[in-house]
C-alpha cells in the first residue's frame, strides 16, 4: 500500500514567504491530535504522522498525507482551506510506500 502526500508551500502564489515564521508549526499544532489506532504518543508534544512541518530548500512546508481524511475528513478540508484561504500552493508530493518490501 502507497500513501499519497501532497505539500503545502509557505510561499504565497505572489512568491513571498508566508508569515508568521511559525505558521507551519502552529498548522501541524492545531492538527496533532488526529493519529492512526494505537498511536499513543502525546499530541502536546509530537506532530501527528499525517500533518507536519518541513523545511524544503529553505522554504517553510507542511507535508500532509491523505491518510488524514480517513480519519477526519473536516481535518483534511480544514488544511485545504487553510492553504487557499492564505493564497499558499498545494504541491502533490510522489507515492511514499507504508510498509517495507522485507
Amino acid at each position: 500500500m502507497t500513501a499519497k502526500q501532497f505539500f503545502i508551500q509557505g510561499l504565497t502564489h505572489d512568491g513571498k514567504p508566508f508569515r508568521p515564521s511559525d505558521w507551519a508549526e502552529r498548522l501541524c499544532g492545531v492538527m496533532a491530535q488526529f493519529r492512526p489506532d494505537g498511536d499513543t504518543s502525546d499530541p502536546r508534544f509530537t506532530y501527528s504522522p499525517y500533518v507536519k512541518p518541513v523545511n524544503i530548500a529553505g522554504t517553510k512546508c507542511v507535508v500532509v498525507d491523505e491518510r488524514l481524511k480517513e480519519i477526519e475528513p473536516k481535518a483534511m478540508d480544514f488544511v485545504k482551506n487553510f492553504a487557499k484561504d492564505n493564497n499558499l500552493p498545494i504541491v502533490e508530493a510522489c507515492e511514499i510506500p507504508t510498509k517495507s518490501p522485507n
